[in-house]
């Protein structure tokens, strides 16, 4: 008897269905991940030119930070005393609680880090400011020779 080896086919194909599973995975796991690590501060950003800011007849809530990252509030009483980031918040949710409009302002020394002004800012917003701005010098203008 002889016999007929019926040689396999090899298969040409690449069966693709496992890496759309995976990739089904890996997608559902971004979608639920991204929404937890987008934190930050809420702020507006000011454009390159600019207004300066309406004056209104209150007095304005200013938070200074000093070239040695202490704190001073420029509202009421012992505005040239330093305070700590707890008294900062009190004192700031009191004024936002009492004038619900006030406008808060940081002010920072050019030589502080980026870090320390984003802290203040957080402070703020915990003490429940709705909006931040920041206070800077307008630019010099260049000198034509």
């Amino acid at each position: 008897m002889s016999r007929h080896t019926r040689r396999k086919r090899l298969m040409s194909e690449i069966n693709v269905v496992p890496y759309i599973d995976v990739m089904l995975v890996l997608l559902v796991i971004f979608m639920i991940t991204a929404p937890l690590l987008t934190e930050g501060v809420k702020i507006e950003l000011p454009r390159a030119e600019a207004k300066p800011l309406d004056r209104s007849d209150t007095e304005p809530l200013v938070v200074a930070i000093d070239a040695d990252g202490q704190f001073y509030i420029q509202f009421g009483e012992d505005q040239d005393k330093p305070v700590d980031a707890v008294t900062l918040v009190n004192r700031a949710s009191a004024v936002i609680r009492h004038r619900p409009n006030v406008q808060v302002l940081v002010r920072g020394d050019e030589t502080v880090s980026y870090g320390d002004v984003v802290y203040v800012m957080t402070l703020l917003q915990k003490a429940g400011a709705p909006s931040v701005g920041l206070i800077t010098k307008p630019p010099e203008k260049e000198r034509r020779r």
